[in-house]
């Protein structure tokens, strides 16, 4: 260690406080992070890429400082999509410091990560109160039916009013509209289950008038296409 001139010819002054650092809460117990592998939780975190063009949801289940299971959700850029697909194999057996100073080839999830770390290390996460965590696969709660993302895509403009494309149910397939020309309700097709039945051998036809729903007031009203009308 090497110290400058004036350090060296100041006089030594005891140190009072040695508590440590603060205990964060963390799967069920108080702990004091000094390093690492005192790290554990499971939490996510959203990023964003310079342009803004893009965000990514990044889930990670952490124990003992250590990734166990990750879940790259991605919106909004074809190219992220790829790039999610890289980190989810980047990123499990990896510490969390060095996952945080990994390119992780995206901007979106990159911030997500730095964001995640914040939570983690900071002991803000959804299992800090959950005595021994949570399972690795718990992840995957988040997502619905045959394990898609739920997202939900609207578009408007003022001159035409309001389009809803996508619920966290499924793929919107016409909107009602009632007698004040207002959307009052929705048909929508759950995809991921669809999919499933499709997979398990039903016939398409079948597996989506099957996986027909209704949202609000739909029966009665006057029904339009929201991609075509």
């Amino acid at each position: 260690m090497t110290y400058s001139h004036e350090v060296e010819r100041m006089c030594p002054i005891a140190k009072g406080p040695h508590h440590g650092p603060a205990p964060i809460p963390e799967e069920g117990k108080w702990v004091k992070a000094y390093q690492i592998p005192d790290i554990s939780g499971l939490t996510h975190g959203v990023g964003w890429c310079a342009p803004q063009q893009g965000t990514c949801k990044l889930t990670l289940n952490v124990k003992e400082g250590v990734i166990e299971e990750a879940l790259v959700e991605t919106l909004g850029c074809s190219g992220m999509t790829h790039s999610a697909a890289m980190a989810a194999e980047i990123l499990p057996g990896k510490t969390i410091l060095e996952a945080l100073n990994t390119d992780l080839v995206c901007d979106a999830i990159n911030v997500a990560m730095r964001e995640l770390f914040l939570q983690i290390v900071y002991g803000r996460t959804q299992t800090a109160f959950s005595e021994g965590g949570l399972p690795i696969g718990a992840g995957l709660e988040d997502l619905g039916k045959g394990l898609r993302s739920q997202v939900g895509t609207i578009f408007s403009t003022k001159a035409k009013g309001v389009r809803y494309l996508e619920m966290a149910e499924g793929y919107i397939v016409d909107i009602a509209v009632d007698e004040n020309n207002e959307v009052c309700g929705y048909k929508f097709v759950r995809l991921g289950k669809m999919m499933e039945d499709i997979r398990h051998g039903k016939n398409p036809q079948e597996a989506y008038e099957k996986n027909i729903g209704t949202y609000g007031r739909y029966e009665g009203y006057k029904h339009i296409d929201p991609r075509e009308e």
